[in-house]
């Protein structure tokens, strides 16, 4: 069963815009495309927000170790 939506008639406007431009089969089609967009947008906005947690806590590490490799006594020891 359905559930009732109130839509403001802007916004069914817009719908309807949409719906004629992809060349979506129902108007229910544009809400589901809109809603897929917004999911992947929200999910990439999360793995941004790991990455910067990650990169916090081993950019102190991660800055020590660079500074080994940017030695001269790293070539000392090659054949």
């Amino acid at each position: 069963m359905g559930k009732p939506l109130m839509i403001q008639p802007e916004d069914d406007n817009r719908i309807e815009s949409l719906k004629e431009k992809t060349g979506a089969r129902s108007k229910v089609d544009v809400v589901r495309a809109a809603l897929t967009l917004l999911e992947e947008d929200v999910k990439r906005s999360e793995r941004v927000k790991r990455w910067e947690r990650a990169a916090k806590v081993v950019g102190k590490s991660g800055l020590d170790v660079l500074k080994e490799f940017q030695t001269k006594e790293r070539f000392k020891n090659l054949p």
